[in-house]
């Protein structure tokens, strides 16, 4: 196993084949994942390619991700232009995930303490219940086929929703799903075409795109609105936003930057969560013993019942597996920087406003550190195993930019888990799932399942 403290140099070595004005793109927009996890095996760990006329630099080492997320977090910044927004830019406007400087910095203080450790077992509860709520409409589904990645899209959903902004969005669920996934797959499309046409040409996805937007905005502003005709006080994000003011003018967020940070933890705050917990049913379906070893921990520890924030501290497979899952299909497979000015790292040097790629997929899948990377394997994380090399597991990020939402998502999905867990067995209903880049690593169509009923809510074991 190689230690990233011994400061490796690397090679920086260019992809060969890119065709003239086009370079790489064909390859990439087709499969971007495949693509990138081939360039690396080819290439190593350090490479670079072009798409269009951007060039890209690909960085698959976690001393490589250790440099640019921590050490020089400083010299690479979020890829967001005010005036030509590409990318999660155009749906989340310069919100935390895309904003940079004095902004992010003032909305990181203001939203962190909503995601604080201690308030995680007061939201579990409403984590829980919300999930009951699901798991009743799952009883009308008989043991039929349903697709578990648009269920956990559902169920986190409106988890985001009753926890954060203390309201239900049920009635909108269907609409909500299908704007989000119109306008990130529009965002990433930005992303690595230089073709792609500016929002205002009246195309027929750019009239679907500006449509989607519209209700989403319309969503939130209603959200906004309503809380503030109301007057109602909760202890929610919502709330913190709308109290929130600026240390030294003492002016509070404008109606878009409310509208750019509730759009953004509405959006980011389900959809990565449902995609990992989609990953893991899948993973579950297709190792019959580990998810026998877990039905065997859930059973014990809950003997039916709705599971608490304190009973995850004894349900250490269950997150495990949801660690391994993580692992094996990171839901944001790649982040993006970009260099301020010329830049030295691993013995090369970058110039100003180079655009990278930290590839998380391939960081996870590291020979160099992780033994059998390609096995899902949950036992890695438990007690006494070795721990992960420093910058080699990075679901959440790193650095002063983790995700502000780490310690919710690291309830929320074994939490989940264990609740559906203990009711159902689902078996996998398809041959083959295969993973899809759009913003987040999807199962691309979904992922089919046949549901089994397992026990009666609250029967004893």
């Amino acid at each position: 196993m190689q230690d990233i403290d011994s400061k490796p140099t690397f090679e920086l070595k260019d992809v060969p084949g890119g065709l003239p004005w086009l370079g790489h793109l064909r390859a990439f927009k087709d499969r971007p994942l495949h693509t990138m996890s081939e360039w690396w095996c080819r290439y190593g760990d350090a490479l670079r390619f072009r798409l269009g006329p951007k060039t890209v630099h690909l960085f698959s080492h976690p001393a490589l991700a250790e440099t640019v997320l921590l050490s020089q977090a400083d010299q690479f910044g979020k890829v967001y232009e005010e005036q030509r927004p590409t990318g999660l830019a155009l749906v989340l406007g310069n919100g935390l995930v895309t904003s940079s400087g004095e902004v992010w910095k003032r909305h990181r203080r203001i939203i962190q303490p909503v995601f604080h450790r201690s308030r995680m077992a007061a939201m579990a509860d409403r984590m829980a219940q919300v999930g009951e709520q699901r798991l009743a409409a799952w009883e009308g589904y008989g043991e039929g086929r349903v697709d578990i990645a648009a269920e956990m899209m559902q169920l986190t959903l409106e988890v985001i929703s009753q926890t954060m902004f203390h309201t239900s969005v049920a009635q909108h669920m269907d609409q909500i799903s299908h704007s989000l996934h119109v306008s990130l797959k529009y965002a990433f499309d930005s992303f690595h075409n230089p073709l792609h046409l500016p929002v205002w040409v009246p195309t027929a996805r750019n009239r679907e795109f500006r449509r989607a937007l519209q209700f989403m905005d319309n969503l939130i502003y209603d959200l906004v609105s309503a809380r503030r005709q109301s007057g109602a006080e909760y202890d929610d994000l919502l709330s913190l936003l709308l109290h929130a003011r600026d240390e030294e003018t003492g002016m509070g967020l404008s109606d878009q930057e409310l509208r750019d940070e509730a759009l953004t933890i509405f959006a980011a705050g389900h959809e990565t969560t449902a995609n990992a917990l989609a990953w893991t049913w899948y993973l579950l379906a297709t190792h019959p013993e580990k998810k026998a070893h877990f039905h065997a921990e859930v059973d014990r520890v809950l003997q039916g019942r709705t599971p608490t924030a304190e009973d995850l501290q004894h349900l250490p497979y269950t997150r495990a597996i949801f660690d391994e899952s993580l692992r094996l299909y990171p839901p944001v497979p790649a982040i993006q920087r970009k260099t301020h000015a010329p830049s030295t790292l691993g013995g090369f040097t970058l110039p100003a406003q180079a655009i990278v790629l930290v590839g998380l997929y391939n960081l996870h899948r590291h020979p160099a550190f992780w033994p059998d990377p390609e096995r899902f394997q949950p036992e890695r994380w438990l007690e006494g195993e070795r721990t992960p090399a420093r910058g080699a597991y990075l679901p959440f990020g790193a650095g002063p930019r983790a995700c502000v939402g780490t310690h919710f998502a690291t309830v929320e999905g074994p939490l989940l888990m264990a609740l559906i867990g203990g009711r159902y067995d689902m078996q996998l209903a398809q041959e083959q799932v295969e993973p899809e880049v759009m913003v987040t690593l999807r199962p691309k169509n979904g992922i089919r399942m046949t549901l089994h009923r397992r026990h009666k809510t609250g029967a004893a074991m």
